[in-house]
């Protein structure tokens, strides 16, 4: 299949809401041929990254929106538009491969109208982009929904946390400590002549200067290394971990986290830890079997519904239990782009009622003295204090615990780390410690 109509198929399905990048890409990358496909993904993700932005060309260079069955040519002229913004490809050869797009989507009626938006769009670029410059959406290429959301809570770093969004993210790796250690991982990079720094977040972190396939890493096979965020490797230090532990984590896929926990029990505290990975994804599920085995370590898997415990909990209560929650993703866009269509603002307060409730739900599993660990890929407070928050006052043996680092920002229940341009991505985590059930009077 040709890379840009792979491209424009999913990003159709993505405005029809039947998918997401991270289901669809994987289904047409085998349809395409390998030479081709990193400019598919590159035309999708750069796409889709300013779909806002580009939708506010659209609106004045078409006389009225496609219809639904349509928006298959929304995505041709967007992916064109695209191209000529932020490739080096020839005016002449985006409009005329928008034009064959049409007609590989049998749509050849479209070809004269196609042609002449794109046209005028080269036209007039420069009076198009006056008319928007006080357009919100135009000079963020974010919702404005969520603009505002971020204004209202982090003003003072808005142009800092679109900047990030909006930017191509680092590829960071996890030395696995049970094989080597970041100085030596590094230096075999340094050998293999791959470009790489020591992350400043995370001590098992290392920041590739340029992304490339996991194949290529030194060990990676073998188990020497995983792809990991910085911020999310915080996850297993925070659990405060030690031997002997009942160890849950709760909406595991894909088991970054999972098999980073896993790591330091091998490194520090082999005797007696079990840990218990729920999610409720069975096919998620097969990834979080294959990076452990990847990485030669066990974890009892169950594919069932976090909320519904009494279908898969012994009843044996948990040392520490990892809630890394189902949030909005907007810490992370700039990795997944396609939020940024996907997210709608009714969705953030349904996310903060399913939160609360999987915090209700998991508390009682937990082992007095122990700790809950609720961490979100989220930088909205409605999904991060305001939810802790309301966790805390309606159960009183739920105590706050001060997570000290030294970055990010200290919030009224935990900390939260805003993406970084060239750094870590956006994440939130509050610790909880189980006191005992005060008695009533």
């Amino acid at each position: 299949m040709n890379p840009r109509i792979a491209a424009v198929h999913i990003i159709t399905s993505i405005l029809h809401d039947e998918g997401s990048l991270s289901t669809l890409v994987p289904h047409y990358v085998s349809k395409v041929a390998e030479s081709d496909r990193a400019l598919m993904q590159q035309l999708c993700y750069g796409t889709l990254r300013y779909y806002p932005m580009l939708l506010t060309y659209l609106d004045i260079l078409l006389k009225k929106p496609f219809k639904n069955k349509d928006q298959d040519l929304e995505a041709v002229i967007a992916c064109s538009i695209y191209q000529l913004l932020e490739t080096r490809i020839p005016p002449h050869a985006a409009v005329n491969e928008a034009a064959d797009a049409c007609k590989a989507l049998k749509k050849p009626w479209a070809t004269g109208l196609v042609n002449a938006v794109l046209r005028r769009f080269l036209r007039e670029r420069t009076q198009l982009d006056s008319s928007l410059e006080k357009n919100l959406v135009f000079q963020t290429a974010h919702p404005d929904w969520l603009v505002k959301l971020w204004q209202e809570a982090w003003p003072e770093h808005l142009d800092a946390i679109i900047e990030a969004s909006n930017s191509q993210p680092p590829m960071t790796l996890r030395v696995n400590q049970n094989q080597t250690n970041q100085n030596q991982y590094l230096n075999l990079l340094k050998k293999a002549e791959i470009a790489a720094i020591a992350t400043l977040v995370s001590c098992d972190g290392i920041s590739l200067g340029r992304p490339l396939d996991v194949t290529q890493l030194p060990g990676f096979l073998d188990g020497a290394v995983s792809v990991q965020d910085e911020a999310a490797q915080l996850s297993a230090h925070l659990l405060n971990l030690s031997a002997g532990q009942r160890i849950l984590d709760a909406c595991c896929a894909p088991g970054g986290k999972t098999c980073h926990i896993l790591e330091v029990l091998e490194k520090k505290y082999a005797q007696g830890s079990t840990v218990t990975a729920v999610d409720v994804s069975k096919k998620r599920l097969e990834r979080v079997k294959s990076n452990l085995d990847r990485l030669g370590l066990q974890a009892q898997l169950i594919a069932c519904d976090v909320l519904e415990t009494q279908d898969w909990w012994d009843g044996k209560p948990f040392d520490r239990i990892l809630l890394d929650a189902p949030c909005s993703a907007t810490g992370v866009i700039r990795r997944h782009p396609d939020v940024k269509l996907l997210r709608k603002p009714t969705d953030i307060d349904k996310l903060a009622i399913l939160q609360l409730a999987l915090l209700k739900a998991l508390w009682p599993l937990l082992k007095e003295g122990g700790i809950l660990l609720y961490a979100t890929c989220s930088i909205l407070p409605q999904e991060n204090d305001m939810v802790i928050l309301k966790f805390v006052h309606s159960t009183p043996e739920a105590a706050l615990e001060t997570i000290d680092l030294d970055i990010g920002t200290k919030t009224s229940s935990g900390r939260q780390l805003l993406p970084k341009l060239g750094g870590h991505d956006g994440f939130y985590y509050a610790r909880l410690r189980k006191n005992k059930k005060p008695l009533k009077l």
